[in-house]
């Protein structure tokens, strides 16, 4: 399942711009039209491209202050369950170490940030990290 340079290309302008039009990604790769979607269904089609996105300016919906939260818990599935119904959580990830997960939270305040932890405490001991500053954002991989 390696993909080759012209796949790369694609992927590489799909990264920057998930809507650009084949015609325009055509053009810049120099291959026709035809080809250009047939790669892309390809690329779909093996798992490589999983999905398309949009970028939300989320201070402008009262989601600005990003936060991680470090979970120690043995009440895992129930967690899992917890956060998969929490608006706040952006994403969820099993750790090693001495806490077992690291909770990605989207709130509007640093208020919203104590009533979600205040809401994990049932599950076991956490720590917040509140992000002072988004550096790296959406890094293109290829």
């Amino acid at each position: 399942m390696v993909i080759d340079d012209i796949d790369r290309k694609i992927l590489m302008l799909l990264q920057h711009q998930a809507r650009m039009p084949v015609a325009q990604i055509s053009k810049q790769i120099a291959m026709s039209q035809p080809s250009v979607k047939e790669r892309i269904v390809k690329l779909e089609e093996r798992g490589i491209i999983t999905g398309y996105s949009t970028d939300l300016n989320l201070r402008e919906l009262e989601r600005g202050t990003t936060s991680f939260i470090l979970m120690k818990t043995e009440h895992c599935s129930e967690l899992v369950e917890f956060c998969a119904q929490s608006k706040e959580v952006t994403g969820l990830f099993r750790i090693s170490g001495e806490y077992n997960y690291l909770i990605h939270i989207q709130t509007g305040s640093v208020d919203g940030v104590a009533d979600f932890q205040d809401a994990l405490a049932r599950f076991g001991p956490s720590k917040s990290h509140i992000s002072l500053k988004n550096i790296l954002d959406h890094r293109i991989l290829l």
